[in-house]
């Protein structure tokens, strides 16, 4: 019998690959959670492999191949994924949203990757590596464009953000691209492509003061959430955390100013930003 086929990186890798590894543990007559236990992971990780929503990492890749005796095969594909347009941080988080049914997120300082426009997105990364080259720069921003396509889709994901007050007081570059970055919010809001909540400063403290926070909810794999700092993030799907969270995201919504509330102060900054009178 014919040996797994190497993936093609660029073809829906993760589904793929998945499946192989399905197909490889039910032939070793295992279950998950017997082929989890050799690599200290809950049998829930390994169906998360395999139904794709979670990026295979080489140092499981590398024991995997040993205990299914797949003679290299999934670190050889591990690599082949590590390719990423992604930072490292993010790559799995990015991939996950990309199957992800539903994603609710709160941001305290930027607007989500996922709405940015081309303007707002080129003054973050500027900020971020301030002597890049204009070809980093531009490949940075080309692949956070991409990714926001997925909210091109009319039905899926459902996406709702809570963005603090600051999001929208802070300058990021000038008044112009302020203004062309809530306006295209308040566009995708008012044509019920997301939900969009603003968390006021009026509030006071809340459920979420030590950062931001995004969850992800799938057809068939169990809920996960993202936390990140600078140059680092980390993909959770232990449930009791991830149901914290969702509780904390729960807290934030009843804490926000309605959806109509929330668009009308999104559409007044930006009209303040065209008109030069926005005072963070």
């Amino acid at each position: 019998m014919p040996g797994p086929k190497d993936l093609d990186p660029s073809a829906s890798p993760r589904a793929m690959i998945g499946a192989e590894l399905r197909h490889a543990r039910e032939n070793a007559g295992l279950s998950q959670s017997e082929l989890g236990e050799p690599l200290f992971v809950s049998g829930s990780f390994i169906g998360q492999l395999e139904s794709g929503t979670r990026r295979l990492q080489l140092e499981y890749a590398v024991q995997m191949d040993e205990i299914l005796g797949t003679k290299g095969f999934f670190e050889r594909n591990c690599r082949a994924l590590a390719r990423s347009k992604y930072p490292d941080h993010f790559v799995e988080a990015a991939e996950a949203e990309a199957l992800a049914r539903g994603i609710r997120e709160y941001a305290t300082l930027l607007i989500p990757g996922l709405l940015q426009t081309r303007g707002y997105a080129e003054e973050i990364f500027r900020a971020y590596k301030p002597t890049a080259p204009d070809e980093e720069i531009e490949a940075l921003v080309s692949a956070r464009l991409d990714r926001a396509r997925l909210i091109c889709d009319p039905t899926t994901p459902l996406l709702w953000v809570i963005l603090d007050e600051a999001v929208l007081r802070r300058p990021v570059g000038c008044n112009a691209v302020m203004a062309a970055a809530l306006r295209h919010i308040a566009e995708l809001a008012r044509r019920r492509r997301i939900i969009a909540q603003v968390l006021p400063f009026s509030c006071g403290a809340h459920a979420s003061m030590t950062g931001p926070l995004k969850l992800m909810e799938f057809e068939d794999a169990p809920p996960l959430s993202f936390v990140e700092g600078p140059d680092m993030g980390k993909l959770l799907d232990d449930p009791a955390t991830v149901a914290r969270h969702g509780l904390t995201f729960n807290l934030l919504q009843a804490a926000a100013l309605s959806p109509h509330e929330s668009l009308a102060l999104i559409e007044s900054v930006a009209q303040d930003y065209e008109h030069g009178d926005q005072h963070p």
